[in-house]
C-alpha cells in the first residue's frame, strides 16, 4: 500500500513531468494530480502534453504537507481525536521512559479526554514543560538493598 501522502523526495527537480509520469511516480490517480493543477501546482505553459518542472512540483508537495502540520506549543501535546494541539487535563502528564535518553509523555486530553502522547528526549522535558507537572516513575527497591537480602532469613532464625 502507497503512502496517503507523496513524498517529495521522490522528484527529480531538473526534470519535466507529464500528469502520467507523476501519478505512475507516487502511485496515485491521475485525477489526484489534475486536481493540484487546480489548485495552484503551476505548469511549464498552455500547451499539450501538460508539462511540470519538477521542481515546481517538488515545492507545491513540500508547502502542502507544511499547511497541515501543527506544531504543539510549551505545555501542548497532540490529540488524535480532537486532531489539534491540546493541552492535557490539569496540567497533569507521566513520563514512560523506554531508554534512558528518550522517553513518552502520556496524558489525557482537557475536551474529549482521550489519552494523549508525546515522545520526547529526557533533556529537552524543560523546553516543553510549560505548565505542565510531570510525575517520574520511581525506581523501585531492589532485594539486595534491604536489610534482608532474603526472604529466607527471617525464617532461619525462627526455627
Amino acid at each position: 500500500m502507497k503512502a496517503r501522502r507523496p513524498n517529495p523526495r521522490l522528484v527529480k527537480i531538473h526534470r519535466n513531468y507529464t500528469v502520467e509520469e507523476i501519478a505512475k511516480l507516487f502511485g496515485i490517480h491521475k485525477n489526484t494530480v489534475r486536481a493540484w493543477i487546480k489548485t495552484g501546482l503551476p505548469l511549464c505553459d498552455d500547451k499539450r502534453p501538460v508539462l511540470i518542472l519538477g521542481r515546481e512540483l517538488a515545492a507545491f508537495l513540500q508547502a502542502k504537507r507544511g499547511n497541515s502540520k501543527q506544531p504543539c506549543q510549551a505545555g501542548e501535546m497532540y490529540c488524535l481525536r480532537c486532531r489539534s494541539p491540546q493541552k492535557p487535563a490539569a496540567n497533569m502528564v507521566d513520563y514512560q521512559p523506554s531508554n534512558d535518553k528518550m522517553g513518552n509523555l502520556i496524558g489525557l486530553c482537557s475536551c474529549c479526554e482521550a489519552v494523549m502522547n508525546r515522545r520526547v528526549s529526557l533533556a529537552k522535558i524543560p523546553l516543553i514543560k510549560g505548565e505542565m507537572e510531570i510525575t517520574f516513575p520511581q525506581a523501585e527497591k531492589h532485594i539486595g538493598d534491604s536489610n534482608q537480602p532474603s526472604l529466607n532469613s527471617d525464617l532461619r532464625g525462627v526455627s
